[in-house]
Protein backbone atom coordinates (compact mmCIF):
# COMPACT_ATOMS: atom_id res chain seq x y z
CA UNK A 1 0.00 0.00 0.00
CA UNK A 2 1.24 3.31 -0.96
CA UNK A 3 2.12 5.57 2.24
CA UNK A 4 2.39 9.21 2.34
CA UNK A 5 2.33 12.50 4.38
CA UNK A 6 -1.60 13.19 3.26
CA UNK A 7 -4.41 10.58 3.40
CA UNK A 8 -7.12 11.92 1.62
CA UNK A 9 -10.72 9.74 3.22
CA UNK A 10 -13.48 9.67 1.38
CA UNK A 11 -16.89 8.63 2.34
CA UNK A 12 -18.59 7.71 -1.70
CA UNK A 13 -22.10 7.69 0.11
CA UNK A 14 -22.20 11.07 1.85
CA UNK A 15 -24.76 13.50 0.13
CA UNK A 16 -26.31 14.14 -2.72
CA UNK A 17 -23.94 14.89 -5.50
CA UNK A 18 -21.98 12.92 -7.98
CA UNK A 19 -19.52 11.36 -5.73
CA UNK A 20 -16.84 10.54 -8.69
CA UNK A 21 -17.43 14.15 -10.06
CA UNK A 22 -16.55 15.27 -6.41
CA UNK A 23 -13.15 13.07 -5.84
CA UNK A 24 -11.86 14.34 -9.91
CA UNK A 25 -12.30 18.03 -8.47
CA UNK A 26 -10.72 17.37 -5.48
CA UNK A 27 -7.61 15.62 -7.40
CA UNK A 28 -7.80 17.81 -9.14
CA UNK A 29 -7.23 20.84 -6.72
CA UNK A 30 -5.05 19.18 -4.52
CA UNK A 31 -2.64 16.67 -6.24
CA UNK A 32 -0.65 19.40 -8.05
CA UNK A 33 0.71 20.11 -4.50
CA UNK A 34 0.36 16.85 -3.29
CA UNK A 35 0.48 13.04 -3.14
CA UNK A 36 -2.67 11.60 -1.84
CA UNK A 37 -3.14 8.65 -0.74
CA UNK A 38 -7.02 8.27 -1.47
CA UNK A 39 -8.77 5.59 0.68
CA UNK A 40 -12.92 5.26 0.67
CA UNK A 41 -15.15 4.63 3.87
CA UNK A 42 -17.37 1.26 3.34
CA UNK A 43 -20.40 0.13 5.89
CA UNK A 44 -17.88 -2.22 7.44
CA UNK A 45 -15.02 0.30 7.40
CA UNK A 46 -15.68 3.44 9.21
CA UNK A 47 -13.21 6.57 8.58
CA UNK A 48 -12.01 6.39 12.36
CA UNK A 49 -10.42 3.20 11.84
CA UNK A 50 -8.86 4.26 8.36
CA UNK A 51 -7.51 7.48 10.44
CA UNK A 52 -5.68 5.39 12.78
CA UNK A 53 -4.33 3.00 10.17
CA UNK A 54 -2.74 6.20 8.17
CA UNK A 55 -1.77 7.26 11.37
CA UNK A 56 -0.14 3.94 11.88
CA UNK A 57 1.75 4.23 8.39
CA UNK A 58 3.31 7.42 8.92
CA UNK A 59 0.67 10.48 7.61
CA UNK A 60 1.35 13.47 8.50
CA UNK A 61 -2.31 14.41 7.85
CA UNK A 62 -5.74 13.59 7.55
CA UNK A 63 -8.05 14.83 5.51
CA UNK A 64 -11.51 13.80 5.18
CA UNK A 65 -14.63 14.50 2.53
CA UNK A 66 -18.25 13.32 3.68
CA UNK A 67 -21.16 14.06 5.43
CA UNK A 68 -20.64 15.21 9.78
CA UNK A 69 -20.91 11.12 10.44
CA UNK A 70 -17.81 11.20 8.50
CA UNK A 71 -15.86 14.10 9.29
CA UNK A 72 -16.47 13.34 12.96
CA UNK A 73 -15.47 9.95 13.18
CA UNK A 74 -12.13 10.95 11.36
CA UNK A 75 -11.52 13.93 13.89
CA UNK A 76 -12.17 11.67 16.46
CA UNK A 77 -9.42 9.48 15.79
CA UNK A 78 -6.89 12.52 15.86
CA UNK A 79 -8.05 13.87 19.27
CA UNK A 80 -4.87 13.71 21.52
CA UNK A 81 -1.86 14.19 18.53
CA UNK A 82 -0.98 17.19 17.05
CA UNK A 83 -1.94 15.86 13.29
CA UNK A 84 -4.31 18.85 11.08
CA UNK A 85 -7.22 17.50 9.92
CA UNK A 86 -8.38 18.87 6.47
CA UNK A 87 -12.12 19.45 5.92
CA UNK A 88 -13.83 18.65 2.89
CA UNK A 89 -17.82 18.50 3.55
CA UNK A 90 -19.81 16.89 1.14
CA UNK A 91 -23.20 15.99 3.39
CA UNK A 92 -26.60 16.87 4.02
CA UNK A 93 -26.59 19.26 6.84
CA UNK A 94 -22.60 20.10 6.95
CA UNK A 95 -23.11 21.17 10.82
CA UNK A 96 -19.30 20.28 11.24
CA UNK A 97 -17.80 22.76 8.90
CA UNK A 98 -20.64 25.31 10.00
CA UNK A 99 -19.59 24.47 13.49
CA UNK A 100 -16.15 25.36 13.77
CA UNK A 101 -16.78 28.07 10.48
CA UNK A 102 -14.84 26.21 8.10
CA UNK A 103 -15.79 26.86 3.94
CA UNK A 104 -18.78 24.17 2.97
CA UNK A 105 -17.74 23.96 -0.86
CA UNK A 106 -15.38 21.69 -2.30
CA UNK A 107 -13.08 24.59 -4.23
CA UNK A 108 -12.87 26.67 -0.32
CA UNK A 109 -12.18 23.77 1.49
CA UNK A 110 -8.99 22.97 -0.96
CA UNK A 111 -7.87 26.44 -1.16
CA UNK A 112 -7.81 26.50 3.07
CA UNK A 113 -6.13 23.15 2.83
CA UNK A 114 -3.73 24.23 0.12
CA UNK A 115 -3.16 27.42 2.32
CA UNK A 116 -1.74 25.43 5.24
CA UNK A 117 -3.11 27.33 8.15
CA UNK A 118 -3.86 25.48 11.28
CA UNK A 119 -5.79 26.14 14.64
CA UNK A 120 -5.50 23.85 17.41
CA UNK A 121 -9.73 23.89 18.94
CA UNK A 122 -11.09 21.64 21.90
CA UNK A 123 -12.40 18.14 21.77
CA UNK A 124 -14.62 16.57 24.16
CA UNK A 125 -15.30 12.78 25.47
CA UNK A 126 -18.69 11.60 25.91
CA UNK A 127 -18.71 7.94 27.82
CA UNK A 128 -15.38 7.83 26.80
CA UNK A 129 -16.33 8.27 22.90
CA UNK A 130 -14.55 11.43 21.08
CA UNK A 131 -16.88 14.05 20.48
CA UNK A 132 -16.24 17.17 18.32
CA UNK A 133 -19.55 18.62 18.07
CA UNK A 134 -22.30 17.74 20.29
CA UNK A 135 -24.10 15.14 22.45
CA UNK A 136 -27.92 15.76 22.44
CA UNK A 137 -30.28 14.71 24.92
CA UNK A 138 -34.14 13.91 24.43
CA UNK A 139 -35.91 15.67 21.84
CA UNK A 140 -32.65 16.47 19.63
CA UNK A 141 -31.70 12.61 19.84
CA UNK A 142 -35.42 11.75 18.28
CA UNK A 143 -35.42 13.80 15.82
CA UNK A 144 -32.16 12.15 14.40
CA UNK A 145 -32.83 9.05 15.26
CA UNK A 146 -36.47 10.13 12.81
CA UNK A 147 -34.15 11.27 9.95
CA UNK A 148 -33.36 8.19 8.60
CA UNK A 149 -30.88 8.24 5.22
CA UNK A 150 -33.81 7.18 3.00
CA UNK A 151 -35.67 10.45 3.99
CA UNK A 152 -31.96 12.44 3.84
CA UNK A 153 -31.15 11.49 0.32
CA UNK A 154 -34.77 12.48 -0.64
CA UNK A 155 -35.49 15.71 1.17
CA UNK A 156 -31.73 16.87 1.89
CA UNK A 157 -31.86 18.83 4.91
CA UNK A 158 -35.40 19.36 5.67
CA UNK A 159 -35.44 15.53 5.94
CA UNK A 160 -34.35 17.09 9.88
CA UNK A 161 -37.27 19.70 9.46
CA UNK A 162 -39.79 17.31 8.74
CA UNK A 163 -38.27 14.80 11.37
CA UNK A 164 -38.60 17.60 13.93
CA UNK A 165 -42.17 18.32 13.02
CA UNK A 166 -43.62 15.13 13.51
CA UNK A 167 -41.43 14.58 16.93
CA UNK A 168 -43.12 17.47 17.88
CA UNK A 169 -46.46 15.62 18.15
CA UNK A 170 -45.14 13.43 20.43
CA UNK A 171 -42.98 15.67 22.95
CA UNK A 172 -42.42 14.59 26.04
CA UNK A 173 -40.48 15.94 29.33
CA UNK A 174 -38.14 14.53 31.77
CA UNK A 175 -36.20 14.45 35.09
CA UNK A 176 -33.20 15.93 34.12
CA UNK A 177 -29.92 16.10 36.92
CA UNK A 178 -27.08 18.26 35.94
CA UNK A 179 -23.65 17.63 37.36
CA UNK A 180 -21.13 19.86 36.79
CA UNK A 181 -17.37 20.46 39.09
CA UNK A 182 -19.71 23.08 41.36
CA UNK A 183 -22.82 22.36 41.33
CA UNK A 184 -25.95 19.54 41.11
CA UNK A 185 -28.95 20.93 38.66
CA UNK A 186 -32.33 19.66 38.94
CA UNK A 187 -34.87 20.17 36.51
CA UNK A 188 -37.81 19.04 34.11
CA UNK A 189 -36.83 19.33 30.46
CA UNK A 190 -37.82 18.25 27.11
CA UNK A 191 -34.21 18.72 25.44
CA UNK A 192 -30.53 18.63 26.97
CA UNK A 193 -27.64 19.74 24.84
CA UNK A 194 -24.13 19.40 25.91
CA UNK A 195 -21.92 20.86 23.05
CA UNK A 196 -17.87 21.52 22.22
CA UNK A 197 -18.89 23.20 19.02
CA UNK A 198 -22.24 23.73 17.44
CA UNK A 199 -23.77 25.55 13.98
CA UNK A 200 -26.90 28.12 14.69
CA UNK A 201 -28.86 25.59 12.91
CA UNK A 202 -28.56 23.05 15.87
CA UNK A 203 -30.64 25.77 17.82
CA UNK A 204 -31.03 23.10 20.69
CA UNK A 205 -27.19 24.04 21.65
CA UNK A 206 -27.82 28.09 21.35
CA UNK A 207 -28.15 28.84 24.43
CA UNK A 208 -24.86 31.25 25.49
CA UNK A 209 -24.04 33.86 23.26
CA UNK A 210 -22.41 31.70 20.84
CA UNK A 211 -20.81 28.03 21.13
CA UNK A 212 -17.50 28.66 21.87
CA UNK A 213 -15.46 26.08 20.55
CA UNK A 214 -11.88 27.02 21.74
CA UNK A 215 -12.41 27.73 24.90
CA UNK A 216 -11.63 24.39 27.38
CA UNK A 217 -15.63 24.52 28.49
CA UNK A 218 -18.86 22.98 26.84
CA UNK A 219 -21.64 24.94 26.57
CA UNK A 220 -24.62 22.96 28.37
CA UNK A 221 -28.29 24.28 26.93
CA UNK A 222 -31.49 23.00 28.71
CA UNK A 223 -34.79 23.57 26.81
CA UNK A 224 -37.98 23.43 28.45
CA UNK A 225 -40.81 23.99 27.42
CA UNK A 226 -44.37 22.80 28.77
CA UNK A 227 -46.45 22.87 25.77
CA UNK A 228 -45.54 21.98 22.09
CA UNK A 229 -45.96 26.15 21.07
CA UNK A 230 -43.57 26.73 23.46
CA UNK A 231 -41.50 24.42 22.18
CA UNK A 232 -42.00 26.11 18.43
CA UNK A 233 -41.04 29.21 19.85
CA UNK A 234 -38.52 28.21 22.36
CA UNK A 235 -36.48 26.79 18.88
CA UNK A 236 -37.47 29.95 16.82
CA UNK A 237 -36.30 32.09 19.41
CA UNK A 238 -32.93 30.06 19.86
CA UNK A 239 -32.02 30.01 16.02
CA UNK A 240 -32.60 33.93 16.79
CA UNK A 241 -30.19 34.44 19.28
CA UNK A 242 -27.78 32.21 17.51
CA UNK A 243 -27.67 34.15 14.59
CA UNK A 244 -27.29 37.04 16.19
CA UNK A 245 -24.87 35.77 18.58
CA UNK A 246 -27.07 36.38 21.80
CA UNK A 247 -28.05 34.86 24.55
CA UNK A 248 -30.92 33.39 25.06
CA UNK A 249 -33.78 35.40 27.05
CA UNK A 250 -36.40 32.82 27.45
CA UNK A 251 -37.42 31.43 30.59
CA UNK A 252 -37.83 27.84 29.53
CA UNK A 253 -34.42 28.14 28.81
CA UNK A 254 -31.27 28.23 30.63
CA UNK A 255 -27.39 27.30 29.96
CA UNK A 256 -24.09 27.06 31.94
CA UNK A 257 -20.50 26.14 30.90
CA UNK A 258 -18.75 23.56 32.17
CA UNK A 259 -15.54 21.71 31.88
CA UNK A 260 -17.26 18.72 32.60
CA UNK A 261 -20.30 17.23 33.17
CA UNK A 262 -22.80 14.22 33.97
CA UNK A 263 -26.32 14.23 32.57
CA UNK A 264 -29.03 11.71 34.54
CA UNK A 265 -32.31 11.45 33.30
CA UNK A 266 -35.68 9.84 34.67
CA UNK A 267 -36.89 8.11 32.40
CA UNK A 268 -33.71 6.88 30.54
CA UNK A 269 -33.48 9.27 26.93
CA UNK A 270 -31.67 8.43 24.02
CA UNK A 271 -28.85 10.22 23.33
CA UNK A 272 -27.30 11.35 19.84
CA UNK A 273 -23.52 12.09 19.70
CA UNK A 274 -22.23 14.25 16.40
CA UNK A 275 -24.72 12.81 14.49
CA UNK A 276 -25.62 9.19 15.37
CA UNK A 277 -27.73 7.45 18.42
CA UNK A 278 -24.98 6.02 21.09
CA UNK A 279 -27.61 4.85 23.27
CA UNK A 280 -29.37 6.04 26.38
CA UNK A 281 -28.71 8.30 29.47
CA UNK A 282 -26.53 8.59 31.12
CA UNK A 283 -23.91 10.55 30.13
CA UNK A 284 -20.43 11.58 31.10
CA UNK A 285 -18.50 14.38 28.82
CA UNK A 286 -15.28 15.88 29.61
CA UNK A 287 -13.86 18.80 27.39
CA UNK A 288 -10.32 17.46 25.98
CA UNK A 289 -9.02 21.43 25.82
CA UNK A 290 -7.17 21.54 22.40
CA UNK A 291 -7.15 18.71 21.61
CA UNK A 292 -7.67 18.99 17.86
CA UNK A 293 -5.90 20.40 14.88
CA UNK A 294 -7.33 21.91 11.64
CA UNK A 295 -6.78 23.75 8.82
CA UNK A 296 -8.42 26.79 8.52
CA UNK A 297 -8.95 30.01 6.58
CA UNK A 298 -8.44 32.88 9.12
CA UNK A 299 -8.65 33.18 13.21
CA UNK A 300 -12.32 33.02 14.95
CA UNK A 301 -12.95 35.61 17.70
CA UNK A 302 -14.07 34.11 21.18
CA UNK A 303 -17.06 35.08 23.32
CA UNK A 304 -17.29 35.66 27.41
CA UNK A 305 -18.82 33.00 29.58
CA UNK A 306 -21.99 33.22 30.67
CA UNK A 307 -24.74 30.96 32.90
CA UNK A 308 -28.22 31.33 33.05
CA UNK A 309 -30.53 28.67 34.66
CA UNK A 310 -33.11 31.03 36.27
CA UNK A 311 -36.92 30.09 34.94
CA UNK A 312 -36.73 26.53 34.64
CA UNK A 313 -39.30 24.54 36.01
CA UNK A 314 -38.85 22.38 38.86
CA UNK A 315 -35.54 24.02 39.38
CA UNK A 316 -32.52 23.04 42.35
CA UNK A 317 -29.41 23.60 42.75
CA UNK A 318 -27.03 22.30 44.91
CA UNK A 319 -23.53 24.17 45.75
CA UNK A 320 -20.60 21.12 45.82
CA UNK A 321 -16.66 21.52 46.19
CA UNK A 322 -15.20 22.46 42.81
CA UNK A 323 -13.81 18.91 40.92
CA UNK A 324 -15.88 17.25 43.34
CA UNK A 325 -17.40 14.31 40.98
CA UNK A 326 -18.29 11.04 42.52
CA UNK A 327 -16.20 8.63 40.83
Amino acid sequence: MKRTGTCLIFNPSAGQSDPKQDLATIRALLEPSMDLDIRFTTEELDADVIAKEAIAQGATSIIASGGDGTLSAAAGALVGTDIPLGIISRGTANAFAAALELPDTIEAACETILGGVTRVVDAARCNDRPMVLLAGIGFEAETVDRADRRAKNRFGVLAYVMAGIQQLRELESFEAEIETEDKVIKTTAAAVTVANAAPPTSVLAQGPAGVVFDDGLLDVTVVAPSTRAGAIAASYHLLQTALNESATEREDVGYLRAKRVIIRTDPPQKVVLDGEIIGFTPIDVECVPRGLTIFVPKEVASSDVVEKLEGLPDLTIESKPVNGFDE
